[in-house]
């Protein structure tokens, strides 16, 4: 069965060896990227685990960009088609970052745009992302964003779904919202926001598929089968190891087609 991966990140050298992923790395047993890393080992990745699409994403933070929009670009150019671009913008400068965001849409072909709050340090709920919602809702694009604890060693107060979440779809009911990492400890507050709001969705990327909480599988099943997006978190998580227990989920045929490709298919209308 085809599978799109909601969350990878082709990394730069600057993003994988920045220092607030020493926690990450102590977990992992991955060690620093030293030098740039071909598209073609992402890409053989995701053939590892029948990942047709990865959505992969820019990072960018106050202190300036760890992977840019144009790298994510050129990383785009040389896959293939096997990758789809998801932007960043800069929160402290709203006016050219919603130049950047339409930039990145319309004149770079780009799905999505990813922002972490914890990086900023700025719930979502903060006025600097307002703007930038209003453009992804004009240009028909998914805010995609984290929520739940964080692994990197900053705080993890900004990923709690209520109320933050639970506010910005409030505001902006014709938002799309891709909230990625489950949410976990506050997991049944993002199934509850999910369920709640006709436009927010849920990825699991940064959790293999036997670490899913049990009310969380229960909603995958259930009522959840067409609210929830794989995603691996890649190369934090290979595809393949977050997918490796997949089948002990006990998901029914449609459940899984879903999850692993339709749900992603029609939020980010691939």
């Amino acid at each position: 069965m085809p599978v799109i991966d909601a969350w990878i990140q082709h990394p730069t050298p600057r993003h994988s060896d920045h220092e607030m992923f020493d926690s990450l790395r102590r977990w992992t047993g991955r060690e620093p990227l030293t030098d740039p890393l071909p598209v073609a080992a992402t890409v053989a990745a995701l053939d590892a685990a029948d990942v047709q699409i990865g959505l992969t994403t820019a990072w960018y933070g106050p202190q300036g960009p760890l992977i840019s929009n144009d790298e994510v670009a050129e990383f785009v150019a040389q896959s293939d088609g096997r990758l789809r671009g998801v932007a960043g913008a800069d929160l402290t400068r709203p006016v050219q970052a919603v130049r950047e965001l339409r930039r990145a849409v319309t004149e770079l072909g780009f799905v999505a745009l990813r922002l972490l709050p914890w990086l900023w340090e700025l719930p979502p709920t903060d006025r600097r992302y307002y703007p930038l919602y209003a453009a992804c809702v004009d240009l028909g694009v998914p805010f995609c964003t984290q929520v739940g604890h964080t692994g990197p060693l900053r705080p993890s107060e900004t990923g709690r779904p209520i109320p933050y979440i639970d506010q910005v779809a409030l505001d902006f009911p014709e938002l799309t919202i891709v909230c990625g990492h489950l949410g976990y400890p506050w997991t049944t507050e993002m199934i509850a926001v999910a369920d709640k709001h006709a436009n927010v969705y849920i990825d699991t990327s940064a959790y293999t598929a036997r670490r899913y909480p049990a009310e969380f599988v229960d909603y995958l099943r259930g009522r959840g089968r067409r609210k929830v997006l794989f995603g691996s978190n890649y190369p934090m998580i290979m595809p393949v190891k977050a997918l490796e227990h997949l089948d002990d989920l006990g998901l029914d045929d449609e459940a899984r087609e879903l999850f692993l490709a339709g749900n992603a298919r029609r939020v980010f209308a691939l």
